[in-house]
């Protein structure tokens, strides 16, 4: 967790300014059967940054996508407030979060906004509710 204190900044500096925390997680994902990597760093409305990598599993289906992983983190440590969540893989540009992921981050913050990447650090945006048109809720 590491904290970027700013107030009314746009999407894109906390983007760029998360760069660094987004790229340097890559190393720690566990991907040995997609061989694909991915690190998302999530920005919290107080300015707390939770990274997650992807941590594959061979019983696929108990693997954990990256983008839940710092979700988790987050929540774990008394978040429930996201401004951004910056994701990234050298291996598909632009990469999107699955539909369990959105769903996951819609419980939380419907207003989020997703950035995505790619190797030349270029940046994409799509607001969460463009993604995921009518999430599951209680």
């Amino acid at each position: 967790m590491v904290k970027i204190s700013s107030t009314a900044v746009s999407h894109k500096r906390l983007a760029r300014e998360m760069i660094k925390l987004v790229k340097k997680g890559i190393t720690n994902a566990y991907a040995p059967y997609s061989s694909i990597p991915v690190s998302a760093g999530l920005y919290c409305k107080d300015g707390e940054i939770f990274t997650g990598v992807n941590i594959e599993n061979s019983s696929y289906s108990l693997s954990m996508c990256a983008e839940r992983v710092a979700l988790f983190k987050a929540v774990a440590s008394g978040q429930r407030n996201f401004l951004l969540l910056l994701l990234y893989s050298p291996k598909i540009d632009f990469i999107l979060p699955c539909g369990a992921c959105l769903q996951t981050l819609c419980e939380f913050s419907p207003e989020l906004v997703i950035a995505t990447m790619n190797t030349n650090e270029e940046f994409k945006f799509y607001p969460l509710k463009t993604l995921i048109k009518r999430p599951f809720r209680l």
